[in-house]
């Protein structure tokens, strides 16, 4: 197999999971709602992402340092956004 070939099979696969937390965000902020999320996956998530950076930093790896650090970024606003939200349910629940 030609390297632009598996360039261009790492890139498509490096774009696809970097931005695969995007809909998750994006229903976060138009619905508001922590309904059916799990902040355990999430944080999985972002361990292992955190995992990947740190793999591509001792292998010297622009690629795997960038896509995950964009990825890792995407998913940390999730759960940031994720917790205030869930904060305010159970506030309102309480109340």
């Amino acid at each position: 197999m030609s390297k632009t070939v598996v360039n261009l099979i790492g890139f498509i696969a490096a774009t696809l999971t970097t931005f695969s937390f995007v809909p998750q965000f994006l229903k976060l902020l138009k619905t508001k709602r922590t309904d059916g999320l799990s902040i355990l996956m999430m944080l999985q998530i972002s361990t292992g992402l955190l995992l990947w950076i740190l793999y591509g930093v001792l292998r010297c790896d622009i690629v795997l340092i960038s896509a995950n650090t964009v990825g890792f970024v995407i998913v940390f606003a999730t759960i940031i956004l994720y917790l205030k939200l869930k904060r305010s349910q159970d506030a309102d629940k309480n109340s």
